[in-house]
């Protein structure tokens, strides 16, 4: 085979229409062989080429003959010295860390590992035995992709609602997906999905991780799997298990008409990224990409003992992006998500442990500058888990300007709220009002706010009203696993039950959490099937319950499809009325020397709060008005946003409350929008004059909209 020297740039394997260029960064190798294969099951290369040309620490050739559809994996050659921080083995085929196609799931055997498993050495002892017959290859692909007029869509903020899914599970056992397309890229983008969300509302999807994963060893031996993704090895190859076809590669185009399918519905995409940690593990984990490639580089590694890794994650290591090349890798990685992918943002796991430059975590980091810096990733959406497991590694408010934030403090304020722990309400003010105690010091704005009550990671909604505790026990950890994040809701009987109270009590907890969650000012964040009771049966980290425990359910219930209609009436009022998803801050002033103030807060007198109100820790009911003349907000062309005047009352108390509405003039009333007592709205566009009282029910939640006796 002719092989020509190449280029440095750009790094993996590309395709040019001619030929194939490959680029491997190894700062530490001594010699670096490409392989070559015959297909994704062959044993044996078919062409070994030492790769004579090194630039700048990248190694590189040129394949005239070269053709997408080819399968490769490097061996890298070096000091195999773990104590020094090098663990090089050439017996063992390597993932390119570029690779844009990977044609196998990864499964590990003894042999994926570098050193000998059960020597008495550990790790120390370098294994020599070849493992090309289980490795997975890599897939040169053609990138070509026609997208005619597909572009980011660029939803302001302001006007987006998340919804948080799994590619496989919202479509595994959906009766209105052909079977063939269930749990794969094709049948995220079938009509009767994109029917579905465009029914909802949402504006946007954050899938959960779509890189290359592996399958954790443990949970294979158990017969279990690592259902979410959060075991990342291929940065810039979506995963092959939602594959449809099964030409490897073809996946790529699979994932290219899923993004356009979706856009051309008016509905992004983000991405949850996993660039803290990879599937590699600690030093006792497997040799699979980066670890053979130049395990010194890409990986923090204790500074007076190399052997060992420094993990942020609890995964076992930490990416270095102290090293410029491997923060090279991440921006690549988002630039090609972004400009091939036409993926519009993302949402970074542990997003804490990247900030980390020493120890400490830096909002000034390298990796933020560089963010901010670049024409590309700086106007797409990007937003942090905002902690890692390390120390100091809490940091939900610090991030700077140009980041939206899984906001931890607000969904751990409307719990405890609906919860009914007492001394909340002032918590609870700054929550439902964007969370300005946290971003608008550092300049940002309320939609830096990503607000959710529940995600991937915990119980489902159903589950966190229906369950006291963990049920977890399929996971086989003896239940050991997960985090006690359930907080007794005193709805009676944990579990099933047909305790007509306790079912209604459940349900009413449901839709006060989204009544809350869609109508607070920020970002909101749907879990994806909480909309339609979706239940783990208890467990709260599914993680490796790819089957019913995890997938949604889509045989409706009659009390499923009544909470569906709820939480489409209230996606649906939030985008009609901008006084929801204001773009500044609350002022909580008297606006241009009028009587009207932007925001008031009531106490169920009909009396604004004072000082001594807020610290009153029996207080559990409250009152909120937003002015929607008090705005003070432009749109796109210069006019002034103006909407109606809503009242929110909340009431976490066990007994009703009668709650004075505001005085209004006599030309206007009280229109009832919406109650969680009454998720069918028999009693919508009920009227009530201001100075009135409007009985709150126990556990309830009300919306009441001003408008003229003519109409708004």
């Amino acid at each position: 085979m002719k092989v020509w020297p190449g280029r440095p740039y750009p790094l993996g394997a590309t395709w040019d229409g001619e030929g194939v260029n490959f680029a491997l960064f190894s700062e530490n190798a001594t010699s670096v062989e490409l392989c070559l294969f015959d297909g994704p099951d062959a044993s044996k290369e078919s062409h070994r080429i030492r790769l004579e040309e090194r630039t700048n620490q990248t190694w590189h050739a040129y394949l005239p003959e070269g053709r997408p559809g080819l399968h490769y994996g490097y061996r890298v050659d070096g000091p195999y010295e773990p104590g020094a921080g090098h663990r090089f083995n050439p017996a063992k085929l390597l993932i390119d860390p570029y690779a844009k196609s990977i044609a196998d799931t990864i499964r590990l055997s003894d042999r994926m590992f570098g050193y000998r498993i059960g020597d008495p050495e550990g790790d120390l002892t370098r294994d020599d035995r070849d493992n090309a017959d289980e490795s997975p290859k890599c897939v040169v692909i053609d990138q070509a992709f026609s997208w005619g007029g597909d572009h980011l869509l660029r939803t302001p903020w302001s006007k987006t609602i998340i919804y948080e899914v799994h590619v496989k599970g919202f479509t595994a056992r959906h009766p209105d997906v052909p079977d063939h397309l269930r749990g794969t890229y094709a049948g995220l983008s079938t009509p009767a999905v994109i029917e579905y969300l465009q029914g909802l509302g949402v504006t946007a999807v954050e899938l959960l991780p779509v890189h290359h994963a592996v399958q954790d060893k443990h949970l294979t031996e158990q017969g279990l799997t690592n259902y979410w993704g959060y075991n990342t090895i291929g940065f810039f190859a979506p995963d092959m298990r939602y594959a449809l076809s099964p030409v490897r590669g073809r996946h790529v185009r699979e994932f290219k008409t899923m993004v356009k399918t979706l856009h051309s519905a008016g509905i992004e995409v983000i991405l949850d990224v996993v660039y803290n940690h990879t599937a590699e593990g600690n030093h006792l984990g497997p040799t699979l990409s980066f670890r053979g490639i130049d395990n010194a580089a890409y990986y923090r590694l204790v500074s007076d003992d190399p052997r060992y890794y420094m993990d942020y994650t609890g995964c076992g290591n930490s990416l270095n992006v102290r090293h410029p090349r491997t923060l090279q890798l991440i921006m690549d990685s988002l630039r090609y998500w972004v400009l091939d992918m036409h993926v519009d943002g993302f949402r970074f796991d542990l997003a804490s442990t990247l900030a980390r430059e020493l120890h400490e975590v830096d909002r000034l980091s390298a990796f933020f500058d560089i963010i901010h810096q670049d024409p590309v990733l700086s106007q797409v959406k990007l937003i942090a888990e905002p902690w890692d497991l390390g120390a100091g590694g809490y940091q939900v408010g610090n991030f700077p300007v140009g980041w939206a934030e899984w906001n931890g403090k607000y969904r751990d304020a409307i719990r405890r709220y609906w919860k009914g722990d007492g001394g909340q309400v002032a918590e609870l003010a700054y929550r439902l009002s964007g969370s300005s105690d946290l971003y608008e010091m550092s300049g940002r704005r309320p939609f830096a706010s990503i607000n959710f009550i529940t995600a991937h990671d915990g119980f489902s909604l159903q589950d966190l009203v229906s369950y006291n505790e963990k049920h977890n026990e399929a996971n086989g950890e003896n239940n050991q696993d997960g985090h006690n994040d359930n907080l007794s809701w005193n709805c009676g009987v944990e579990g099933p039950t047909d305790d007509k109270n306790v079912l209604e009590l459940r349900r009413r907890q449901k839709r006060n959490m989204l009544a809350t969650l869609l109508l607070s000012q920020g970002v909101p964040m749907l879990c994806g099937g909480d909309e339609i009771g979706r239940t783990q049966l208890g467990n709260n980290n599914a993680y490796c319950q790819d089957n019913e425990i995890s997938w949604h359910g889509w045989d409706l219930s009659r009390e499923n499809r009544t909470l569906l209609t709820f939480v489409r009436r209230l996606i649906a009022l939030r985008q009609d009325h901008p006084v929801f998803r204001r773009r500044r801050f609350f002022q909580g002033r008297r606006i241009h020397g009028s009587d009207i103030k932007d925001i008031v807060w009531l106490h169920s007198d009909g009396k604004e709060m004072d000082e001594a109100d807020w610290n009153q820790g029996h207080l559990r009911a409250i009152g909120l008005v937003l002015a929607g003349d008090a705005i003070e907000e432009k749109d796109t062309r210069g006019n002034a946003i103006v909407d109606n005047t809503f009242v929110l009352l909340f009431n976490a108390h066990h007994d009703s409350i009668p709650f004075v509405l505001p005085a209004c003039d006599e030309s206007a009333s009280w229109v009832l929008m919406l109650d969680t007592c009454d998720p069918t709205s028999r009693r919508s566009r009920a009227v009530f004059k201001g100075g009135e009282p409007y009985t709150i029910e126990a556990r309830a939640m009300a919306i009441l909209c001003r408008e003229s006796v003519h109409g708004a």
